[in-house]
C-alpha cells in the first residue's frame, strides 16, 4: 500500500514537472500598425481563460503561458482585436490596427468575479457617492454601449481675423495658448470620415498640437523665443513670420511635488467606451508617472459630488488603481458641485511652491445646480486666486460640449485637450506630463509692433479668441496663458510688404476716408532702419505677482523657402491644412497637395510618430473629397 501511495506521488510530481517545463515566458511590444507608436494599456488574454496582463507606458508586457499552443488575445480601445498564436516564439511583437467603426474597451485585471453596488440617495461615503455606480472587485469586462444617435455639440464661432493696417493699426497683442483640443478632435472626425464643423477648427491649436525644434532657453529664462521670415507658401506675394517659444524642459525627477485632484464626471452621459472607460485608461497611465512625494485624490459628480480616494501618496498605486477601476457612471450631472468639492480637496492640501491642479475629465455636459456658461466661468475665476490650476480633458461624440471646456481651462489657468483615443491619453500624461502639469510661466503676453515703412498689412493666423486689447499688455492684472515645462508656442504671421498690391477692401478699416484734423506721419528711424517689426512678451514667475519684459527686433531680411526650417515649413502646412478645413477666405492658393508637400518635406525626428499621422489625416480629407465630389 504504502509503495502504491509512493508511487502515484512521484507520477503526480513527475507530471507537475513537465507540466511546469512546458510553460513558456512570452514578451514583446505592441505597437500602432500605421506610426508604429507604442500602445500602453492593451489588454492581453490568455484564450479561454482569465489570466492576462497589460502593457505598460512604453507599450511592453511579459506573460506566463501554458504552452506553445497556447493563443493570445490582445484587445484595445479604438483598434481590431488579434489573435496570435505562441508557438516557438518567446519574444511576440504585435501591431494592431485602428478600428474606426467600433470602439471598445477591455479592462484586464487578476479575478475572474465581479459584483456591482449601486449607490443611491443622499449619503456621501468614502467610496461611496450618491448617484454614483461603483464596482467593487476586479475581473475581466467588456465595456459596450450604443453610440447617441443625436448630436448636441457645441463650438463657439470664430470670425477669422482680417489683414490690419500696419500704419493705422501697427500693434497686434495677444496671449499665448497651449490648449491641443482642436487638433485631436478634428482627427477624431477625419478617422470618422467626417467633415469637422468649421468652428471646431482652431488653428493655433492645430499648430500648437505639434511640438517643434527650438533651442532651449539660456540662463535663467524660463524659455527662449525663435522667428524665422520667408516667402507665404499660399501667397508668394507676401511673407510669413514664424514665432516660437520654447519652454524650459526640467526633468521629472527635479519637478516640484504634485497636489492632484481627480475630478472625473461618472453621469449617465459618459457611460459610452469613448468616455468613462477611457477616463480610467488615461488616468492610470498617469498614476504611473508619479512619485512618493506626489498625492492625489479622486473626486467624482453624477447627481451629487462625492470624495471617492482622498489624498494617496503617488508611491501607493494599488489604492489608487482600485479607486479607478470601482467607477462606473449613472444619473444627472452636477458639475458645479464636483468643482467646488475637488477645490476644496486640494486647498486643504496645498502645497506651497508646489504643482496644485484640478484635473477635470467630462464631456462638459453639465445639467445640475450651477450649470451655464457664465455661472461656471465665474466659478472658475474665483477658485484660480487660490493658486489652484484646472486642466480639463474632453471625451466623447455626440454631445461635447467643446466651447464651455475650453472657457473653463482658460479660465482656471490651465490647458484643455482633447482625448480620443488612448495613444491620446499617453500624449498628455506621458511623453508631454512636465508640460500638461508643470507651469513655468504664466500670463505670458506678445505684443508686436509692425514698421509700417516696411509693411503694408499684417494678418495673425488663428489666436482669434486669445486676443487682447493693446493696453492689457502692460496690465498685469490682466489673465493670459501659461507655459508649462517643455511646452513649444507657435505664432503665425501673414505679411503684405510695403508697397505690395492688396485692395484697401481686403483690410480692416481700409475704406474708411483720411481724417481731415490729423495725420500720421513716418518718423526717420521707420524708413532709415531694415526692422520689420518689434516684438515684445511680457510673462510672470509661476507664483509671481509682477511681470518681466522682453523686447526683440526681426529684420526685413527674408530665408530663401527653399532654406527655411522644418519648423516654418510644418507650421505652414498646419495652417494651411486648417484654412482649407475652414474654407477660409484667406487660403490664397493653398490646396492638399500643397499641404502634403511642405509636410512631407518637414517630418523630422518625429519620435512618436505625430507628424507622420499628419500626412495620414491629410491623405484621408483628400479621399473624403474625392468620394465627396463623386
Amino acid at each position: 500500500m504504502k509503495r502504491t501511495i509512493y508511487m502515484l506521488l512521484l507520477a503526480f510530481l513527475f507530471a507537475a514537472v513537465q507540466a511546469q517545463a512546458k510553460e513558456v515566458k512570452v514578451s514583446g511590444t505592441v505597437t500602432d500598425a500605421a506610426t508604429g507608436a507604442a500602445l500602453p494599456g492593451v489588454a492581453i488574454k490568455l484564450k479561454g481563460t482569465n489570466q492576462g496582463t497589460t502593457t505598460d507606458s512604453k507599450g511592453k508586457y511579459s506573460l506566463q503561458v501554458p504552452d506553445d499552443k497556447a493563443t493570445l488575445v490582445f484587445s484595445y480601445i479604438g483598434y481590431k482585436p488579434k489573435e496570435v498564436k505562441v508557438g516557438n516564439r518567446q519574444v511576440m511583437d504585435v501591431q494592431l490596427s485602428v478600428d474606426n467603426k467600433v470602439l471598445q474597451e477591455v479592462v484586464m485585471t487578476g479575478y475572474a468575479t465581479e459584483s456591482k453596488v449601486r449607490i443611491r440617495g443622499n449619503a456621501t461615503l468614502q467610496g461611496q457617492v450618491a448617484g454614483v455606480q461603483v464596482r467593487k472587485g476586479r475581473g475581466v469586462g467588456l465595456y459596450d454601449a450604443e453610440k447617441l444617435n443625436h448630436n448636441t455639440e457645441n463650438y463657439d464661432y470664430i470670425k477669422e481675423s482680417s489683414f490690419q493696417s500696419a500704419r493705422k493699426s501697427p500693434l497686434s497683442t495677444f496671449s499665448i495658448d497651449v490648449d491641443k483640443a482642436s487638433y485631436s478632435n478634428v482627427r477624431r472626425f477625419l478617422n470618422n470620415g467626417q467633415l469637422p464643423p468649421v468652428d471646431a477648427v482652431r488653428i493655433e491649436e492645430m499648430i500648437n498640437y505639434f511640438s517643434y525644434d527650438y533651442p532651449q532657453p539660456a540662463g535663467d529664462a524660463p524659455f527662449s523665443v525663435t522667428t524665422e521670415l520667408s516667402e507665404c507658401p499660399w501667397n508668394k506675394e507676401n511673407q510669413l513670420l514664424h514665432i516660437g517659444l520654447q519652454g524650459k524642459d526640467i526633468p521629472t525627477a527635479n519637478l516640484p511635488a504634485s497636489n492632484l485632484v481627480f475630478l472625473v464626471d461618472v453621469s449617465g452621459s459618459m457611460d459610452t467606451p469613448d468616455k468613462l472607460p477611457l477616463v480610467k485608461a488615461g488616468f492610470r497611465l498617469l498614476v504611473e508617472q508619479l512619485r512618493p512625494q506626489d498625492k492625489i485624490a479622486i473626486v467624482v459628480y453624477a447627481g451629487a459630488a462625492g470624495l471617492v480616494l482622498p489624498p494617496t501618496p503617488g508611491n501607493k498605486k494599488d489604492k489608487i488603481m482600485e479607486a479607478l477601476h470601482m467607477l462606473e457612471a449613472g444619473g444627472s450631472t452636477a458639475g458645479g458641485a464636483g468643482i467646488n468639492l475637488a477645490y476644496k480637496v486640494a486647498q486643504e492640501q496645498f502645497m506651497p511652491g508646489g504643482n496644485n491642479r484640478v484635473i477635470l475629465a467630462t464631456d462638459g455636459d453639465f445639467n445640475v445646480g450651477v450649470s451655464s456658461d457664465g455661472e461656471l466661468s465665474r466659478l472658475i475665476e474665483k477658485k484660480r486666486e487660490t493658486g489652484i490650476a484646472l486642466t480639463v480633458l474632453g471625451f466623447g461624440t455626440g454631445n461635447l460640449k467643446d466651447s464651455r471646456m475650453e472657457q473653463l481651462a482658460d479660465k482656471g489657468n490651465g490647458n484643455y485637450a482633447y482625448v480620443d483615443n488612448i495613444l491620446e491619453a499617453k500624449k498628455v500624461f506621458v511623453n508631454e506630463f512636465g508640460g500638461t502639469l508643470f507651469t513655468i510661466a504664466k500670463d505670458v503676453k506678445l505684443q508686436l509692433e509692425f514698421n509700417p515703412a516696411k509693411v503694408k498689412a499684417y494678418r495673425l493666423i488663428g489666436y482669434e479668441n486669445r486676443a487682447l486689447q493693446d493696453e492689457d499688455f502692460n496690465d498685469d492684472r490682466k489673465d493670459a496663458g501659461e507655459l508649462g515645462s517643455g511646452h513649444t508656442v507657435t505664432a503665425l504671421y501673414e505679411i503684405v510688404p510695403a508697397g505690395a498690391k492688396l485692395a484697401a477692401a481686403d483690410i480692416a478699416g481700409g475704406n474708411v476716408d483720411d481724417l481731415k484734423y490729423q495725420k500720421t506721419n513716418l518718423s526717420d528711424g521707420a524708413t532709415s532702419t531694415d526692422e520689420l517689426l518689434t516684438l515684445k512678451l511680457r510673462y510672470k514667475a509661476p507664483d509671481g505677482k509682477q511681470s518681466k519684459l522682453i523686447t526683440s527686433t526681426v529684420s526685413t531680411r527674408a530665408v530663401a523657402a527653399r532654406a527655411t526650417s522644418d519648423n516654418f515649413r510644418f507650421a505652414a502646412a498646419v495652417a494651411a491644412f486648417g484654412m482649407l478645413l475652414r474654407e477660409s477666405e484667406f487660403k490664397g492658393n493653398a490646396s492638399f497637395a500643397q499641404v502634403l508637400e511642405l509636410a512631407e518635406g518637414a517630418r523630422g525626428a518625429d519620435k512618436e510618430g505625430y507628424r507622420a499621422e499628419f500626412i495620414r489625416l491629410v491623405n484621408s480629407r483628400t479621399l473624403l473629397s474625392d468620394n465627396l465630389a463623386r
